[in-house]
């Protein structure tokens, strides 16, 4: 156990969350586990539901580390179980639920995606299938009369799928009552979620009580706004950053932020001090954002990989400089530039092609286009359209 004041962990375990139900509670925690020297019990759930994992993953996951790094012991669990129900927050409509192949897969790189941010030596990894699977159909049975359906229709999104006659199905039902009885099953201190999931993680503490544990602190911490500013970061919504992605695309992504999401992200993805954060609003937006962007970067690329994608970013982009990693495109005969643009994939169509040479924003080799203008000579040519670039190699030329 870590020999700090639990005010001041009181004050580092805070930052960035949304709320904490309660926080008196969490304090006679603390002050026991430090009298005692028996950690507290910190868990999150992940439904293996996507293969991969964005930043908007790791808000959460790097709240889990701070409990981590004051010497609490810290449960990843893995919801095979819940997985293959399916878990309706959010949704307005009944989804299949996946296979078990599937859940297999994702959770594989689940294991090997979150130890970029918790360290794997001090980290349980476990499944719900541990105690959810061998239960038998009365026990099933029993831990529904534990919850009136009434009170599960109480959640938001059930409430609202009821209100507009939307399908819920009874294997929806069980999911905060599969997912509160994790936190029986783990005899967890603090559970750990999204605000989305609050619903849920009060269940874990009706449940507990119903079975004579003290009931878990609830920590919830905020749903990161994706790289548009309006909606939560999502791989369906395509405004994420995904924590495998090549250093470089991450930081192409994180400088393409607005200056007012700016110290949301150094809140939640970085472990500055609000007074930190703070002074950061007083220098230039770019030169913060590219701080921010090496930061973060930095955590799963490590230093020098993000250093280098940065000011990869500076000469491509402050410096008009051509990418080091710039696509290369091979094409036989004369050919017009806005045809170039769509066989190069820097345009979705025909039209689309033709707006941007007419907007002026199409170059080649440094030069903006302003007409239809044909390459015909053989060669290379740089092409550049806003921040697509493109080498073409023109074969055969007229």
């Amino acid at each position: 156990m870590v020999a700090l004041p639990v005010e001041e962990q009181i004050d580092h375990l805070k930052k960035g969350l949304a709320e904490l139900i309660r926080e008196e509670d969490l304090r006679e925690r603390l002050k026991k586990a430090q009298a005692t020297g028996v950690p507290l019990r910190v868990k999150a759930g992940f439904d293996p539901t996507a293969p991969d994992l964005h930043l908007g993953h790791t808000v959460l996951l790097r709240k889990m580390k701070h409990f981590q790094d004051l010497g609490h012991h810290v449960i990843f669990l893995i919801g095979d179980m819940t997985g293959l129900i399916g878990d309706p927050t959010g949704r307005n409509t009944t989804r299949p639920p996946l296979t078990r192949e599937e859940i297999d897969a994702n959770a594989e790189t689940y294991k090997a995606q979150v130890f970029k941010i918790l360290d794997p030596e001090k980290t349980e990894v476990t499944f719900n299938s541990k105690w959810l699977e061998p239960m038998t159909y009365i026990q099933i049975v029993q831990l529904c009369s534990k919850y009136t359906v009434a009170r599960l229709l109480e959640r938001d999104d059930f409430s609202k799928r009821m209100k507009e006659n939307t399908p819920i199905s009874v294997h929806e039902l069980l999911y905060p009552l599969a997912q509160g009885f994790d936190s029986v099953a783990l005899k967890c201190d603090v559970e750990m979620g999204g605000t989305d999931q609050k619903f849920n993680l009060l269940v874990g503490r009706e449940l507990q009580r119903d079975w004579g544990q003290p009931p878990q602190i609830v920590a919830t911490v905020p749903l990161l706004e994706g790289l548009d500013g309006v909606e939560k970061m999502s791989k369906s919504k395509g405004n994420y950053v995904g924590i495998t992605e090549p250093a470089v695309e991450m930081v192409k992504k994180l400088m393409s932020i607005s200056d007012d999401l700016m110290p949301r992200y150094w809140e939640l993805l970085t472990d500055r001090s609000m007074a930190e954060i703070a002074a950061m609003k007083e220098r230039h937006p770019r030169e913060a954002k590219l701080e921010l962007a090496q930061t973060i970067v930095k955590d799963f690329h490590g230093a020098a990989a993000a250093k280098e994608a940065c000011e990869e970013w500076l000469r491509v982009v402050s410096q008009g400089q051509v990418p080091a990693d710039i696509q290369e495109i091979e094409l036989d005969g004369a050919v017009r530039v806005d045809k170039v643009l769509v066989r190069a994939g820097l345009a979705d169509s025909g039209a689309d092609a033709q707006r941007k040479v007419k907007s002026g924003a199409v170059e080649v080799d440094g030069s903006r286009v302003g007409d239809f203008v044909t390459l015909s000579a053989p060669g290379e040519y740089v092409v550049r359209v806003g921040k697509g670039w493109r080498k073409v190699i023109l074969r055969n030329g007229a």
